[in-house]
């Protein structure tokens, strides 16, 4: 029963009035929909105590609806949930609270029917920063001419009804405003000039009443936009519509909450580089943060509203160049001093050090960077220039700003530099009593009468510097209407500053991964812990939120790395090091007493390693004796098992080594590898916390431990692999995902997107549009099994589409790769027998290009490498010199440089015209600038040019999920 307990106080002076309910919304058996606010008659945030709806339909649509009585003047917050028999909830809405305002002025006994939208996260998206602040950002903002509270009731008309409209528009041209327009003579007749005109209530909100007789229902209408200008923008779609609820008597009062204005979808494009992999004039070997107003300029110019950067936290954790590795990160919240301009640090930089710079600039400009060098050049000199200015910066106000509103990620990490580098490891667990992290411990390395208290804030000092370069881009890029776009990845280095300080939010014992996919056949280890998320909800996920809201200072949307960790994770243990024999986690495991009941019991010979001598001579040879003494036991006729001492994979390849340097192996590689798959020939991992349980092993059917088993146990093995994989674990993963995704979102305004590739599980896309986050479409490596090339044309609006990205080979390198492909290619996708060309000459490029940016898809981004390859001059270099990752090399070394400057990039008028040829072409949006907003680059630009850069763009907005 819902909670009265409002109008038991003084009921007899107060206006008693029913509010109703209306939500369409279809549901699945056994869920239902229930009203839950802020005031006891709502719950009080109590979903148990909320008012459940009761469904009826009406036509094709299932409406859910309820009623309570309150007194005139209630208002409360509330939203709508999706709940099971036992009311836990299963869904909820996303975006704002809404508000309800009963009118002071409603008569007694009167019915107010609320006719609501469910709210998804697709509707929330036009009030994220990236399109509120950035694409949509005006010159000057709208006044609130009416805000909603100023809602009067004036109902004094006979067999009428009072209609309150309201919706959402958040991209609106200054000089335009909002109409309704419809059947009634009350909205004009459909005649524009007669149309009822709307007031703005504030966060994009238009809204009005209306007296409109009965006799004029049932209502068709629509909303448009307006302006001095004489055009008009109708909504899309068919007329909304609005009939009396002839069920419950009179409707007297109707407040409509039409949800978001029906729009051409709004599209953009974007280009994506590495920060490391930019090149300037002005840099020092690698990329900085200020190259970022150049590339901005550039993006612009281009007609792209957005730039994407892989991770730029610092990933200082071994001191050489295996740290290139950007998603390995030694902080998640400091920035990497990779990226500081020096040149920077000061106005007053000493002649000797100018010297030092330029010298340094001719040693390290070369083709790739040279991680090592650039970083101990970079902190040498701002090491000298610390010494000559640090009490003029640690004592200034904007220092002193930063750090109190930075200190509690920044000192830890300051003193984790110190540690590392006095103990030459950044592994925490050989730093004696600084090994278990306190915060008595942290004031008193960090204080300031300690011999270290120099060094702790140089690392203050650079992190300082970082923050204001980076913040300077940042501001530089929204001021442009560009959408500066981060990278949030989907671990943290085993020793880091978050494992020390944090180490109950991890599973030391265990390390992340991917199983087979795309990327990698055998799978992938990355050697992340993975995360202890049930310690990490006892403080509503404290840590990813306040990473969240570090990153929100710099970016304005994010891409979520392998966003199929938070549904579940590959996990490993530790001592693993290739990523194949993993389980996912969580995930519900095969029981003993499940195997035992279909007639799998020999448990020892489905979980060991299934080593046969003929294994041993086919993969060895005539060295087999050797490898079977010094690897393994015999343990009956012709079978053989690891010995303890060699049992893990790191454990075989640190004796794989010793035999190596004795000279006792001849090719450590093959041997190590061989043995590999030896250890992996199993059929079912056992739990290694509770032997009870199980988990089949990943593609186990290749196996000849598998292929040697009876027909029934490969039966009953087969089936249970593939539940286990495709439909046992949806409901688990979709909770799991539903507890934590929100949290991320709801920590910043940033609009997110989900890194959705590899073995996606079906309940991956649901929850994806639920929650309102854009998913990646990689034409050659589609979602769906039964093709080889994705079709642009029928990709999704919620999604990103590219030719490739940074962790495949660049278009050109891949077209050029295989030929047999390129030619399945020109028949699928082009549509012809004919033979393709060898070279993925620009008129290829152009072809693959305008595929993505005519797609429905929100996004197209495109790695500047492929961008590059439009034009034949920029095509010299081999391309296989232009990937940034090869994912099936654990220490690739991330290091690849453009090899032209931003600054000559910005003089080729020719590639620009053509890129943004190809975006205005295909109706995508490129960024609008104002007369203030051209910069003095474009100076020389005609005045026909001028005008076009600022007038032509297409009126689009988002539209979203109405």
């Amino acid at each position: 029963m819902p909670n009265w307990g409002l109008l038991s106080i003084s009921s007899k002076s107060m206006k008693s009035v029913t509010v109703s309910f209306r939500l369409p919304y279809h549901t699945q058996w056994g869920q239902s929909l229930l009203v839950c606010g802020a005031e006891p008659v709502l719950g009080s945030w109590n979903v148990k105590k909320g008012l459940l709806l009761s469904p009826h339909h009406q036509g094709i649509e299932l409406i859910w609806t309820g009623s309570m009585p309150v007194h005139a003047g209630f208002t409360s917050e509330y939203s709508y949930y999706l709940v099971d028999d036992q009311r836990n909830v299963l869904r909820w809405e996303m975006g704002e609270k809404r508000t309800l305002l009963v009118p002071e002025g409603v008569n007694d006994g009167e019915v107010l029917e609320f006719y609501d939208l469910w709210q998804t996260g697709s509707d929330t998206l036009p009030f994220r920063n990236a399109f509120k602040d950035v694409i949509f950002r005006r010159s000057r903002s709208l006044d609130i001419e009416r805000p909603l509270a100023a809602v009067k009731p004036k109902l004094d008309v006979d067999d009428s009804v009072l209609v309150h409209f309201k919706i959402c528009c958040p991209n609106i041209e200054e000089d335009s405003m909002v109409y309704v327009i419809g059947s009634s003579s009350k909205l004009g007749q459909w005649k524009i000039q007669n149309a009822l005109k709307l007031s703005y209530a504030g966060d994009s909100v238009w809204h009005a009443e209306c007296i409109i007789p009965r006799g004029d229902f049932p209502l068709k209408y629509r909303y448009c936009k307006y302006g001095k200008s004489g055009k008009i923008a109708l909504e899309t779609g068919s007329n909304r519509e609005l009939s009396l609820n002839s069920s419950k008597g009179p409707s007297r009062y109707i407040f409509l909450s039409d949800g978001m204005m029906r729009e051409m979808p709004w599209r953009g494009a974007g280009m994506a580089i590495p920060m490391f992999s930019v090149r300037s004039e002005d840099d020092l070997g690698v990329g900085e943060f200020l190259d970022l107003k150049l590339l901005v300029d550039w993006a612009v110019e281009s007609g792209f509203h957005l730039v994407q950067l892989l991770p730029i936290n610092d990933t200082s954790v071994h001191g050489m160049w295996w740290d290139s590795y950007p998603y390995s990160s030694l902080s998640v919240f400091a920035l990497h001093p990779l990226y500081l301009r020096v040149q920077a640090l000061s106005d007053h930089i000493p002649d000797d050090i100018k010297q030092d710079i330029l010298k340094a600039k001719e040693e390290l400009n070369k083709k790739d960077v040279d991680y090592e060098a650039t970083m101990a050049t970079k902190l040498s000199i701002a090491k000298r220039m610390f010494a000559t200015e640090k009490d003029s910066i640690l004592n200034s106000s904007s220092f002193q700003k930063f750090f109190s509103e930075n200190e509690e990620w920044l000192k830890p990490y300051a003193a984790f530099c110190f540690l590392r580098d006095f103990f030459e490891t950044s592994d925490h667990s050989q730093w004696g009593r600084f090994s278990n992290f306190s915060k008595e411990k942290l004031e008193k390395l960090t204080a300031k009468d300690s011999l270290q208290y120099e060094i702790i804030c140089f690392h203050y000092y650079v992190q300082f510097h970082l923050h204001s370069q980076l913040l300077e881009a940042a501001e530089y890029a929204r001021k442009r209407r560009v959408v500066l776009k981060g990278d949030l990845p989907i671990g943290v280095d085993r020793n880091s500053v978050d494992t020390w300080v944090y180490p109950n939010l991890f599973r030391m014992n265990t390390s992340t991964g991917a199983p087979p996919d795309y990327f990698d056949k055998n799978g992938q280890n990355w050697g992340f812990p993975t995360y202890n998320w049930e310690e990490m909800s006892k403080d509503n996920y404290a840590w990813w939120r306040a990473r969240l809201t570090q990153m929100a200072k710099y970016f304005t949307a994010y891409r979520i790395d392998h966003i199929l960790g938070f549904f579940r994770i590959w996990e490993l243990p530790e001592h693993a090091m290739t990523g194949l024999v993993g389980k996912f986690r969580p995930s519900i495991p095969l029981s003993k007493e499940e195997l035992e009941r279909e007639g799998i019991w020999d448990f020892d010979r489905l979980s060991k390693p299934y080593v046969r001598q003929e294994f041993l001579e086919e993969r060895f040879g005539d060295s087999w004796p050797l490898i079977a003494s010094n690897f393994f036991n015999a343990c009956g006729k012709d079978r053989y098992e690891f010995k303890e001492e060699c049992n893990t994979e790191k454990k075989i390849a640190a004796k794989v080594k010793t035999l190596t340097e004795k000279s006792l192996l001849g090719n450590d590689d093959k041997s190590r590898r061989d043995l590999f798959d030896l250890i992996k020939n199993i059929v079912l991992i056992k739990d290694p916390e509770d032997p009870t349980k199980f988990y089949p092993r990943f593609n186990l059917e290749d196996t000849s431990s598998f292929n040697d088993l009876d027909d029934h146990s490969k039966n009953v093995l087969r089936r249970l692999y593939y539940d286990y994989y495709f439909h046992r674990q949806e409901d688990l993963w979709l909770r799991n995902a539903l507890k934590t995704l929100p949290v991320l979102l709801n920590s910043s305004d940033m609009m997110a997107c989900g890194e959705d590739l590899g073995l996606i599980p079906s309940c991956v896309h649901p929850v994806m549009q639920e929650l309102g986050l854009v998913g990646l479409r990689i034409q050659r490596m589609p979602s769906e099994p039964d093709l080889e090339f994705g079709i642009p044309s029928q990709y999704s609006y919620m999604t990103v589409c590219a030719p490739s990205c940074h962790d495949c080979s660049t278009l050109r390198a891949w077209w050029e790769e295989d030929e047999e492909r390129r030619r399945r290619y020109f028949k699928a996708v082009v549509g012809t027998d004919k033979l393709p060309p060898s070279r993925c000459a620009p008129e290829v490029v152009h072809f693959i290009l305008r595929q993505h940016v005519e797609a429905p898809s929100m996004w197209a981004i495109f790695p500047l490498q492929d961008l590059l390859a439009l034009k034949e001059e920029y095509t010299s270099r081999p391309a296989t010199e232009e990937t940034i990752n090869d994912p099936t090399n654990p220490k690739h070394y991330w290091r690849y440089r453009v090899h032209m400057t931003l600054e000559s990039l910005m003089k080729d008028k020719g590639l620009k015209t053509t890129i943004k040829d190809l975006v205005s072409g295909s109706g995508r949006s490129y960024p609008r600038l104002e007369e203030a907003d051209v910069p003095e680059i474009q100076a020389e630009n005609s005045d026909a040019e001028k005008k076009q850069v600022i007038n032509g763009v297409p009126k689009e907005r988002v539209a979203v999920s109405v």
